[in-house]
């Protein structure tokens, strides 16, 4: 075991205990979590699997297998962070909507108060 793999293998079970610290502190919730985990265990799959992630960087035309390593870390929170906007972009577009219904609906209430009124 080279001292990169011990590196890689320490921090993907560091990494897979702070996700499952925060899902058990319901800080995360759990479709989200799920990408995190798979993320996790894959990367200590690929730390611990020395021959294939040989195999699968050579493939790639990678020299050094940790790159690649750190290319499919890279690519996962790339594609994480894609995910989390349109998520965002989604919440974004319902807050604007119930901002406005919540306009019209206290206008109404305005009116309906000063016709009583009078």
């Amino acid at each position: 075991m080279t001292k990169i793999q011990i590196i890689s293998i320490l921090f993907s079970f560091c990494f897979l205990g702070f996700i499952f610290e925060i899902i058990r502190r319901k800080m995360l919730k759990e479709a989200y979590a799920l990408i995190w985990v798979i993320m996790g265990l894959s990367f200590l799959v690929l730390s611990c699997w020395q021959k294939g992630l040989d195999w699968i960087s050579s493939l790639c035309g990678i020299v050094y297998p940790p790159a690649f390593l750190f290319l499919v870390m890279l690519t996962a929170v790339i594609m994480i962070l894609i995910q989390y906007s349109v998520v965002l972009s989604r919440q974004t577009d319902k807050i604007r909507a119930m901002a406005q219904e919540i306009a019209l609906l206290r206008e109404r209430l305005d009116k309906l108060n000063e016709s009583n009124k009078k």
